[in-house]
């Protein structure tokens, strides 16, 4: 039966191998720009909230600039249950009306996003939270979905309300605090034109935002080991021709689809790595950065 000194001799070399493990990874990756779309469990389960939270003042302080972008979809649901509005989905969109813009912004720009803050506060950050609207950073444009009907002459035209897409990005308010102490957490909200403030997909703008700083990776997080092939298992790493294939024969297909689409979209904006990694996982960030296995799904441009 091993003695206590020995179980912990042993504890501490296996401590030592990961660090060790990690060394290469910090040094390749010190002042380079991350973007982490944090979103599903991670922001559920409380033991997984204070995991993330604690991977990225690791990140911070091994001299990496993380930024995180954040969803919040369920929230926004039970708030909007709560005061008894009821809202319906085109394509996985919600549809907007300005009463649940207010609830999306009180939600995504307030709740949910000082949560995360005061999160990564707590275990040793300087987190800032910020919207599209904060130094006018993301600019958006109103999505106009179209469907084809069969029976009329032209595609029906369905109107989200205060649905967006990214128009631009200004980074100067990101870069500034990025390069500093400060860890930006982002709302996806932006401003029209018009003046009117639209929900954007998180996945969409962490994939903006890491192309305009061109960003050394972008991780996205889920609620899934990863792509999967036919068979339920993880591919560890994808080409974007190895992406367009899987498509094309349904092996990525339904939800996976537009966050697959996210990462090429970010790789042929310059963007040099994207990781679709397993959410549920404690400290997927830092075993998916700093260990040689990962916990995910590494896409490449080539």
């Amino acid at each position: 039966m091993e003695s206590q000194k020995t179980m912990q001799n042993r504890k501490a070399h296996q401590i030592a191998d990961v660090l060790i493990e990690a060394l290469p990874y910090i040094q390749r990756f010190k002042g380079k720009t991350v973007v982490v779309k944090y979103g599903g469990n991670a922001m559920i389960d409380e033991a997984l909230k204070h995991s993330f939270a604690r991977d990225i003042v690791l990140m911070k302080l091994v001299g990496i600039n993380p930024i995180v972008v954040h969803g919040g979809g369920p929230q926004i649901g039970q708030l909007l249950a709560k005061l008894g509005k009821t809202t319906g989905f085109v394509d996985g969109m919600r549809i907007t009306d300005s009463e649940t813009m207010d609830v999306v912004e009180m939600v995504l720009g307030g709740l949910v996003n000082k949560e995360i803050v005061n999160l990564i506060n707590i275990h040793g950050g300087k987190a800032i939270g910020l919207t599209g609207k904060d130094g006018d950073f993301i600019r958006a444009k109103k999505i106009h979905l179209t469907k084809a009907d069969p029976n009329a002459q032209s595609p029906e035209i369905i109107d989200l309300g205060h649905v967006g897409e990214v128009s631009s990005i200004d980074p100067s308010v990101v870069e500034m605090l990025g390069q500093s102490d400060f860890i930006p957490v982002i709302a996806p909200i932006g401003v029209g034109a018009d003046g009117h403030s639209y929900n954007i997909n998180a996945d969409l703008v962490a994939g903006k935002v890491a192309e305009v700083l061109k960003a050394e990776k972008l991780i996205l997080l889920t609620n899934t080991a990863g792509i999967l092939d036919k068979e339920g298992k993880l591919l560890t790493g994808l080409t974007l021709k190895d992406i367009d294939e899987l498509i094309a024969d349904g092996t990525i297909s339904g939800g996976m689809i537009p966050k697959t689409r996210c990462g090429t979209d970010a790789l042929r904006g310059g963007v040099g790595k994207v990781h679709i990694i397993d959410g549920r996982v404690e400290h997927a960030v830092l075993l998916e950065l700093f260990t040689d296995q990962g916990v995910g799904t590494l896409l490449l441009s080539r």
